[in-house]
């Protein structure tokens, strides 16, 4: 006999090698997107708790809040790109994003929203009016979460929407303003005022609509700039660099001023885009008949 007893059992043409088992992944690399995940839940937790803590004479309560749900944009964006690139994506992990979303992009910024904008109006105007604005934030507020929720809801059962203001082929959009955006809308305003409250009844009319325009933006079913086709994985030119490393400067020394421009220019965009496919769908380029090749007879 030869010194393997067993290959007679191996059949013919068969090789001795087999294919290696597949390698489990490692349960770390599922934790690493849930942990951005955690990291915006607490933002939003604590944004929560500053925007109660927050009054007219300690206003800085309502900048860290404002604060707060800023920094929890980056991370709720990170963490799906990270579970795609190192294929861990999951159930739990898209169900633990969308609530993590609903907390730190919808409940907090409402609750900062009514707290900076109405409950700190000044006990020195008239009574009724200053329960009428309380009354009048407090429903604004509540249908800028509803609306968030609802724009959550209908983006995780939706396959490949498409916006009712169709953009440029072959690029990607939100259908409707997402709510990480929206959140970051009321955090740029407050941030831009220093946490300072509002203080007169006509400045939170204005904020009021303001809030409730925002939550019509999330549901309703325009196009809005998604960023999606952004390539961060790949290599990036110098110039690219430099224009990371000038925007990361002004956010840091002007990030009242870049913050709020930012927010506006990008809620500004998807109603501009908006208004001009109306206007181009009813008012159509007109067609000037082309001349006739033939000359005039005679």
């Amino acid at each position: 006999m030869n010194g393997e007893p067993q290959a007679f059992l191996r059949p013919s043409g068969a090789s001795k090698f087999h294919a290696p088992a597949p390698r489990r992944r490692s349960r770390g690399m599922f934790l690493l997107p849930s942990m951005f995940t955690a990291v915006n839940i607490a933002a939003g937790f604590f944004a929560i708790t500053q925007s109660l803590e927050g009054t007219a004479l300690q206003p800085h309560h309502f900048d860290y809040a404002a604060l707060a749900i800023g920094l929890a944009i980056p991370f709720d964006a990170l963490d799906g790109r990270i579970a795609r690139l190192t294929n861990t994506e999951s159930e739990f992990g898209r169900e633990l994003d969308s609530l993590a979303d609903v907390i730190t992009f919808g409940v907090a910024p409402s609750i900062l929203a009514y707290a900076w904008g109405f409950r700190s109006l000044p006990f020195a105007m008239p009574h009724e009016l200053r329960l009428k604005l309380l009354q009048f934030g407090a429903f604004v507020c509540f249908i800028f979460l509803l609306c968030g929720a609802s724009r959550l809801a209908r983006f995780n059962i939706s396959v490949n929407p498409t916006p009712k203001n169709p953009g440029r082929p072959g690029r990607k959009y939100f259908v409707g303003m997402p709510i990480p955006a929206a959140a970051g809308i009321v955090a740029a305003v407050v941030h831009g005022f220093i946490g300072l409250p509002i203080f007169t009844w006509w400045l939170a009319v204005v904020w009021g609509l303001l809030v409730g325009f925002i939550g019509f933006l999330m549901v309703s079913t325009w196009r809005f700039w998604s960023g999606k086709e952004i390539n961060l994985t790949g290599r990036q030119s110098f110039r690219w660099i430099v224009l990371l490393g000038v925007s990361i400067y002004l956010l840091v020394f002007f990030s009242r001023v870049v913050l709020l421009l930012l927010a506006f220019v990008y809620m500004f965009s998807g109603v501009i885009a908006r208004l001009a496919y109306s206007w181009r769908r009813h008012h159509p380029p007109s067609r000037n008949p082309l001349p006739s090749s033939q000359g005039p007879v005679g």
